[in-house]
């Protein structure tokens, strides 16, 4: 069976065993800052009102809840250092952790900064870039040797860094936007993000039991339990019809983290680097779809629209839940894609891949996902309200 070998013999399956107070105090401390973080914002008028254009709940709703699951996400990893300090990778573990903190900060404070002002493209993304360095001061970059060897292309390690760089910019650009684009419904940024982050968390805890890294896979499991620990704190404040939004603050550092992490599993062979990228299906699904459908209508790239998938589902007769529902569907669908391929060939889970991703392309074609009719850029049918 495919997966005969998915537990190894270098560590018991009961080792990840030590980090689950990471998901404990990463839950607790994201549900009370959340909480708190909806009657600040109540208080000083911190709030997402309504529009007749892209934004169409009824009465203003707090922003401020990314805040809340920063507060789980950090107390999550520093719980995760705790249980680690008298490990002899401690130090790398440091360095790691902290950067991708530091990164998740800088994130959330451009999005609240977004959320309050209104910046241009131009400024997030230069805040985007600013949080990536974070993760590049702290060593985390992927290990393009793997993808390069291979093609018979050497690298010396100054190459090396220099193509990283890039790379993890383009991944920290690509997922920090690809789920501000998704935060479109009540419940659900969060909960795509909680299945993509569990899936993740299986694989984490399927190479930690291979021994695959001494430093990455402790990091891995500490970083998706506190992402997911602060993600649950948010959820129940967000469910329809929410008391609070995480505004670009918390889709923004949700993106950074997950970038983060699949980054992470770029340490070594490009396999497992394939796999988290597929995990994330759903949003990259979403945003090539914009991006393909304002090019194709010859509509600017970076202006709001009501044309995204969860958009055109509830145009397309869907309540509110039963669209939030087929969303967490669909990303169940591409985690699961991922974390099955994880466990053959590389060259080829990447013929899967590839077929998984045409055929994604055909139904939206199919289904006129790339459509754009009326002033909000939705396909035709009555607008129901998304908030």
């Amino acid at each position: 069976m495919i997966f005969d070998q998915f537990i190894g013999g270098q560590r018991p399956l009961g080792w990840t065993l030590q980090f689950w107070p990471v998901l404990a105090s990463a839950f607790v401390s994201g549900l009370g800052a959340t909480w708190l973080c909806k009657r600040v914002a109540l208080k000083f008028g911190i709030v997402d009102r309504p529009n007749a254009t892209v934004k169409t709940h009824r009465e203003p709703i707090a922003y401020l809840g990314g805040v809340g699951i920063l507060v789980g996400l950090i107390v999550g990893i520093l719980t995760g250092l705790y249980r680690l300090h008298q490990e002899p990778y401690f130090g790398q573990a440091f360095r790691w952790l902290m950067g991708i903190a530091a990164g998740a900060a800088i994130a959330c404070v451009v999005g609240v900064i977004d959320d309050l002002f209104d910046l241009k493209p131009g400024r997030k993304i230069t805040g985007q870039v600013i949080a990536s360095a974070a993760l590049l001061m702290a060593g985390i970059r992927p290990a393009m040797h793997y993808v390069t060897e291979p093609l018979g292309i050497p690298l010396t390690e100054t190459m090396e860094i220099a193509l990283g760089i890039p790379v993890v910019v383009f991944f920290v650009l690509g997922a920090t936007n690809s789920l501000n684009l998704l935060d479109g419904l009540d419940g659900l940024c969060g909960g795509v993000t909680a299945i993509i982050v569990a899936a993740m968390l299986i694989l984490a805890v399927h190479l930690s039991t291979w021994g695959f890294s001494q430093t990455g896979d402790p990091v891995r499991v500490i970083v998706c339990l506190a992402l997911t620990g602060g993600v649950f704190g948010f959820l129940p404040f967000n469910r329809h019809p929410a008391k609070i939004f995480m505004g670009d603050a918390g889709s923004m550092l949700l993106g950074f983290a997950v970038a983060a992490l699949m980054i992470l599993f770029a340490e070594r062979t490009p396999r497992w680097w394939m796999a988290s990228i597929v995990a994330f299906g759903l949003p990259i699904l979403d945003t090539a779809t914009a991006m393909v459908r304002r090019l194709i209508n010859r509509r600017p790239l970076f202006v709001s629209d009501r044309g995204h998938i969860y958009d055109q589902l509830m145009d397309r007769g869907m309540t509110l839940r039963q669209t939030v529902l087929t969303c967490y569907l669909l990303a169940g669908f591409y985690a699961v894609i991922g974390l099955v391929m994880s466990q053959i060939r590389t060259r080829y889970a990447l013929v899967v891949y590839i077929l998984v991703s045409a055929v994604s392309a055909a139904v939206v074609w199919k289904k006129g996902f790339f459509r754009m009719e009326g002033i909000r850029g939705a396909i035709k049918g009555k607008i129901k309200d998304q908030k």
